[in-house]
């Protein structure tokens, strides 16, 4: 068994912990400053944010938005754009699953990485980025 206590863990603002990493899942815990934010983004797992501490906003690529405190439970689905503003100091917890997770750079092959930067470019430009 492994166990933390997510609000007492002492965390820097910008570097995130990884506590978990198993063949299925990741377990992340974070602190955003009051006032900042994690920019529109997306990860290649569904991913679960959980506000542990403080208040935050979170809204999706398609306008979606809600905003809580401790015990506030948001789930994105994979590649699903997201940002997540802090109100107040916030900390979250971020459970990604499965891991990694498709088109993930630790789930590809050698040849595939070679086309990674590529592909991206593309996804940019057909967003208009």
């Amino acid at each position: 068994m492994n166990h933390w206590d997510l609000r007492s863990l002492p965390l820097r603002a910008h570097s995130p912990e990884i506590l978990s990493t198993t063949d299925d899942a990741r377990a992340i815990l974070l602190d955003i400053p009051a006032g900042e934010t994690l920019s529109d983004h997306q990860v290649h797992e569904r991913a679960w944010v959980t506000v542990i501490d403080g208040e935050a906003e979170v809204s999706t690529a398609a306008g979606e938005r809600v905003q809580g405190g401790p015990g506030l439970l948001v789930e994105f689905a994979p590649a699903e754009r997201h940002a997540v503003r802090a109100l107040t100091t916030t900390r979250l917890l971020l459970v990604l699953t499965p891991w990694p997770g498709e088109g993930h750079p630790g789930a590809m092959t050698v040849e595939e990485k070679a086309h990674v930067r590529e592909r991206a470019a593309e996804a940019r430009t057909a967003r208009g980025d």
